[in-house]
């Protein structure tokens, strides 16, 4: 396998380990997948950065083992740079779909891949 590849996929394992509900609901977990300077405008239009996420987290959807979980789908990626990484994909949960875009960064090699920037765009029903 090639390094582009081998980037991408290291960062679909880190994005499909965010959608488990043992790393959502643990801060200590979460925190290791997200960037210190981790910004997210989520589908409903809130902004998060890093403090605020991980302090949340626990109690968003997808986060209690008893829940509805995330079902990804479509997941792909391209290396735009050295440590950088592109994916998009969509996800279900419960009724709600969602589309995703986020960029993750290796800048330290000891810390690995950590998700900096992620856009969610709800999907209305209906709409392919």
């Amino acid at each position: 396998m090639d390094s582009a590849a081998d980037d991408v996929n290291q960062a679909i394992a880190g994005e499909l380990q965010l959608m488990d509900p043992r790393v959502r609901s643990s801060r200590e977990r979460a925190a290791r997948l997200l960037d210190p300077e981790f910004v997210e405008v989520g589908g409903s239009g809130r902004r998060w950065t890093y403090e605020a996420m991980l302090a949340e987290l626990p109690d968003h959807p997808g986060s209690s083992a008893d829940g509805a979980r995330y079902e990804p789908s479509e997941i792909s990626g391209v290396l735009l740079a050295p440590g950088l990484v592109h994916l998009t994909f969509e996800t279900v949960l419960g009724d709600r779909r969602t589309r995703h875009s986020s960029i993750w960064r290796r800048s330290d090699p000891a810390a690995g891949w950590r998700m900096y920037y992620h856009q969610a765009t709800r999907v209305p029903p209906g709409v392919e």
